[in-house]
């Protein structure tokens, strides 16, 4: 027996508003993601076998060795990959006792490693990252890419001051981190593609929400648990899996990790007046603080008149509104 018909009420009321908002709510917003590079992809169907071995023999994310070897190489573009396979710029150094090339870089005739093959280089590269200066890097999930990311600047492996910025972006736009567990992304093989994957669980509807609902910025939301998906969300929630990450800025197999927001429904064109602006730190990514704010994408990039090939770095103070 209910004792409060008020309390009841209420609960009444909010089930009626989150189905309501949840039945409504069918317009879907698209990201505002870089168009695919040729060149990278190209270069990522030739070298992630090398990477997903240096993982599984060195424990190093798969997904942080492609985005830096697209980053150092510009795709392998560069002369010290075409001409020396060195895809990672890696420095002479004084226990380097190989080929030797020299270019320009933070001097005008540096020395860099030349090695007889990419896979050498690849090999290297696992050896350089297992010395002392990135050893607190091993202590981070395999899968943790924008850990790492932001460890390897704060180790100083680059000077550039958008460097874990920049990592994250590649991974994220070209689906990278879905090699850390042993997938493809969904270009890699065709846009519906999933030989290498685990069949996608059916969708069961509900007529009452399984999760927790909350409310912020005008936007309903739930937080994800540990080792969730948006399938399982979707799942929980009535909705469809394919909406969730498109209301959410992201494919459908994104990461997610414990206590992310995901949002319910397509997020606000603008934050609220109490957040004009933000100052980027290290490791934000724009679907960080669009997530974050409740922003669209899309509208993120369009507030600061930036394009999808803007990474931000940290200073750097964005619009929110």
């Amino acid at each position: 027996m209910n004792n409060c018909p008020a309390l009841s009420r209420v609960r009444s009321l909010y089930s009626m508003a989150l189905a309501l908002c949840l039945s409504l709510l069918s317009l879907v917003t698209l990201s505002a993601q870089t168009p695919r590079k040729q060149s990278y992809m190209d270069y990522i169907r030739s070298f992630s076998p090398e990477a997903k071995r240096q993982m599984d023999r060195h424990a190093i994310p798969a997904s942080i060795t492609l985005a830096q070897g697209l980053i150092e190489t510009g795709a392998g573009s560069s002369i010290l990959a075409l001409e020396h396979n060195n895809h990672f710029g890696i420095k002479c150094h004084n226990s380097w006792m190989g080929k030797r090339t020299y270019h320009k870089d933070d001097r005008p005739n540096d020395c860099f490693r030349s090695y007889p093959s990419a896979r050498e280089s690849y090999e290297d590269h696992s050896a350089f990252l297992k010395g002392k200066r990135y050893q607190r890097l091993f202590a981070l999930r395999y899968d943790d890419y924008r850990g790492w990311a932001q460890g390897l600047q704060l180790c100083g492996y680059a000077t550039n001051k958008g460097y874990a910025n920049m990592l994250i972006k590649v991974i994220e736009d070209y689906e990278l981190y879905t090699f850390d567990h042993g997938n493809t992304p969904s270009w890699y093989t065709g846009a519906e593609a999933r030989s290498a994957r685990s069949p996608l669980r059916t969708a069961r509807h509900y007529d009452q929400p399984q999760r927790r609902a909350y409310i912020s910025y005008g936007l309903l939301y739930v937080l994800a648990d540990q080792n969730d998906s948006y399938e399982r969300i979707a799942e929980d929630m009535g909705i469809p899996a394919k909406k969730l990450a498109k209301y959410n800025d992201t494919p459908l197999d994104f990461p997610l990790s414990e206590g992310d927001i995901v949002y319910l429904e397509t997020k606000n064109t603008e934050a609220t007046p109490r957040y004009s602006t933000y100052t980027v730190r290290i490791g934000d990514s724009m679907h960080d603080i669009a997530q974050r704010y409740g922003i669209r994408l899309d509208r993120l990039y369009k507030l600061n008149n930036k394009d999808g090939d803007y990474i931000p770095e940290e200073g750097d103070v964005l619009r929110l509104r």
